[in-house]
């Protein structure tokens, strides 16, 4: 049975990565590419986007979203991590495709509507499409099947501030709407993506396998490795949100807790995911006044990766 996804993202060098597992599983359905502001700016996230798809011999949808956060001013994209072009800075192919007419949170009320209890959203970048669809149409948070987020952080520190991942700081306010709704819903954060690391070696066996689409991730890892043996010294990369599509097709790879999420909007601590674990009272309810949820907690590294390569080679 396959799982149809829309794949919310900022690509991005570890969104390449998994933008060609979503368009490469046997079990995957891709049936849109939303883009966002984040690791780049959002007409950079649409051309990477249709890219992407091109160069894997498909033709996928991809409508464009969210250009800066709901509250907050917008901060520079992360050229340093990235790259300029989202892709290592790299020379990239022409993109022949165009994106879809529609608004990103517009297709996904659209799709999520035209198929009711079957369509999980994926989103790996920024909330904004996310709470953008839900002030379009509240009610989609009863049709749709689920909602993975790969961002947030729970026992692991931040990566862009001392208590904050990225995804959340960059826009706190839409990520507390659409963590918050009320939908089916799994977070997939650093306490999982952190014990993930895909090796030179690994994305050797990937390019292999990929073709065209392979050159571009070998080339932009390249870029993205070196980054990581400064901010956390190791050889290799954290696939991010490659970890939210193995989550969603090996769960079993990954040790998760339920409980109430809310995210700090404001103040020193702006854009850190709060949980309190189901059942555990503390002193004052405010804790617990959110919808429950499921956070990853842990994962198998080894065995992630291990499934990241063997999808891709």
């Amino acid at each position: 049975m396959t799982t149809p996804i829309i794949f919310d993202t900022d690509p991005g060098v570890d969104d390449a990565q998994a933008i060609a597992i979503a368009l490469a599983h046997p079990d995957i359905e891709l049936l849109g590419l939303t883009t966002t502001y984040g690791n780049v700016d959002i007409d950079t996230a649409t051309h990477n986007a249709l890219l992407l798809s091109e160069l894997a011999g498909q033709t996928i949808p991809v409508a464009q979203g969210a250009a800066a956060p709901l509250v907050k001013p917008k901060h520079p994209a992360p050229a340093h991590i990235h790259g300029a072009n989202g892709l290592g800075n790299i020379e990239l192919p022409t993109v022949s495709g165009q994106a879809d007419s529609r608004s990103a949170a517009q297709f996904i009320v659209d799709t999520v509507n035209a198929r009711p209890g079957e369509v999980t959203l994926v989103a790996v970048g920024p909330l904004g499409n996310l709470a953008a669809a839900l002030q379009l149409d509240p009610s989609i948070v009863e049709r749709v099947k689920q909602v993975v987020i790969m961002g947030g952080s729970i026992r692991e520190g931040g990566n862009v501030t001392p208590v904050a991942e990225a995804n959340m700081f960059n826009d706190p306010h839409a990520a507390s709407r659409a963590l918050t709704a009320g939908w089916p819903l799994v977070m997939v954060g650093l306490d999982a993506t952190h014990r993930c690391v895909l090796s030179p070696a690994d994305m050797d066996t990937i390019a292999a396998g990929q073709g065209r689409l392979g050159d571009v991730l070998k080339g932009s890892y390249g870029f993205y490795r070196d980054f990581y043996q400064q901010a956390l010294g190791i050889d290799g990369c954290c696939p991010h949100d490659s970890c939210a599509l193995a989550w969603l097709m090996a769960p079993q790879l990954f040790t998760t807790a339920r409980g109430h999420l809310t995210v700090a909007t404001d103040g020193d601590a702006e854009g850190q995911t709060i949980f309190a674990p189901e059942g555990r009272p503390f002193l004052d309810a405010r804790w617990s006044r959110t919808p429950l949820v499921d956070v990853c907690l842990d994962a198998d590294g080894a065995a992630v990766v291990k499934w990241i390569v063997d999808t891709l080679k």
